[in-house]
């Protein structure tokens, strides 16, 4: 758990690094921004305890804040997308399945369910910042398609993302 924590952390340092300096300069269409960094916060494991995750949700999105100038928007977003981890999880998996690796992924949960679960924490999290960004629902057909077009491009980055790391753990073994 400690090792994986380790990795969970250079990852979010290294994806932190991309956001920061490059995925929040694209804006697709003018509605689509990449959010990569939630990346690490949806692999963390399960069994790590729910106020250690909000903690590690909290610092993620206060130092993308911080490096973003977003002012707590990011540290807010990712503290609901921890909250809405574990329910999430029991949604996609019944009591029958028995999860193998602590790590949520394809292997542990199965392709199916793990895809469901990365689409539906990436659909909260672009919800989420959305609303907190524009904070009315004056204009909501543009905030409808900022989070249509936000958890489209990151889902498909976070699939690409997954699809490297798992083909890296398979060379390895």
């Amino acid at each position: 758990m400690a090792k994986h924590l380790l990795l969970s952390i250079a990852l979010f340092v290294v994806l932190g690094l991309i956001q920061v300096l490059i995925c929040n300069n694209i804006n697709l269409l003018n509605v689509a921004t990449p959010f990569i960094f939630i990346y690490p916060l949806i692999r963390l494991p399960l069994t790590l305890h729910k106020n250690w995750t909000m903690t590690i949700a909290f610092a993620m999105g206060l130092t993308i804040d911080v490096f973003s100038n977003t002012q707590g928007m990011n540290a807010l977003a990712c503290v609901v997308l921890a909250a809405l981890r574990d329910p999430m999880i029991k949604l996609y998996t019944t009591h029958d399945d028995e999860i193998t690796d602590p790590v949520p992924s394809p292997k542990s949960l199965g392709i199916a369910p793990y895809m469901k679960y990365l689409f539906s924490m990436t659909l909260c999290f672009c919800i989420a910042i959305t609303f907190i960004e524009a904070f009315t629902l004056r204009n909501f057909l543009v905030s409808l398609y900022r989070v249509i077009g936000c958890t489209l491009i990151t889902f498909i980055i976070l699939v690409g993302i997954d699809a490297i790391a798992n083909a890296k753990n398979e060379k390895r073994l």
